[in-house]
């Protein structure tokens, strides 16, 4: 068994953290730590082979040694399960959960990491760029969707979303540790990439079933509303359109990441 350390008050340093954590999705870069709620998101962060040094329990769901959750809540021998996979677990009361949570309903498990921010970009890989994109959902998807379908890698330009906020981490499910992720690049460091950039436009070259897709390439995803940059546009070798026999102006961004993502896949 980890070791086990019970904490009761609400002004302990580690619990000031995880306010600090949950509400500022760019603390992680300063305190170099990462919260991750929720049992769904800590066994993927698990299934993915990630050493774990901190859980952190509620009193109502911890069921080792000494343990106080009521026996016939039935998920609390899970969450145990989960929590003792770390080195270190932490048992506070359910009470002082909601101090802290980033989450309407107390998820009652959480996991702290060590985070590292990575500064290089892989030549070589098929990857997505996102360009200033603002909706943490929609960042999240596209991790999810690059890591599903075969991207290996996540660049993400200067004013896009904090890649690893509690919001992104919850929406991406356990993608970040099947991709390499680079933050808060500037336009000089895709140069590194050495494959072609790809954009979807209205104005296109071609059609993404009829287009000539290189493989690998870097699929490039723009601003919610203003779309991509000029001069990351100039940058593309390539733009296609999606068809839209509906006719539909546009398509969410995620959605039309996740179209371009599989097609590659399917030709590949």
């Amino acid at each position: 068994m980890p070791a086990v350390l019970q904490i009761t008050s609400r002004d302990n340093p580690l619990l000031q953290r995880l306010r600090k954590l949950a509400a500022d999705p760019g603390a992680y870069r300063k305190l170099g730590e990462l919260w991750l709620e929720g049992d769904h998101l800590c066994s993927a962060c698990l299934t993915r082979g990630v050493e774990v040094p901190m859980a952190v329990i509620a009193d109502t769901a911890w069921t080792g040694p000494e343990g106080c959750a009521l026996r016939e809540d039935t998920q609390a021998d899970h969450l145990t399960a989960l929590a003792s996979r770390a080195d270190r677990v932490v048992v506070v009361p359910e009470g002082l959960w909601k101090s802290f949570t980033g989450l309407e309903s107390p998820a009652r498990l959480g996991f702290v990491l060590k985070h590292e921010a990575v500064q290089a970009v892989q030549p070589g890989l098929p990857t997505v760029i996102l360009d200033r994109l603002q909706d943490a959902g929609n960042v999240g998807t596209i991790l999810r969707a690059a890591s599903a379908l075969g991207a290996r890698q996540v660049v993400a330009l200067k004013g896009s979303a904090a890649l690893w906020s509690p919001k992104v981490l919850r929406a991406a499910m356990g993608a970040h540790w099947g991709l390499h992720l680079v933050e808060n690049a500037a336009l000089n460091d895709l140069d590194a990439l050495e494959v072609p950039l790809l954009a979807t436009s209205s104005h296109a070259d071609h059609s993404l079933p009829q287009a000539p897709l290189p493989d690998p390439c870097a699929w490039v995803l723009g601003h919610e509303g203003q779309g991509i940059a000029p001069e990351l546009m100039r940058r593309c070798d390539m733009t296609v359109s999606i068809p839209q026999p509906g006719g539909e102006e546009s398509l969410n961004v995620a959605m039309a990441a996740s179209i371009c993502l599989y097609e590659s896949l399917r030709r590949r």
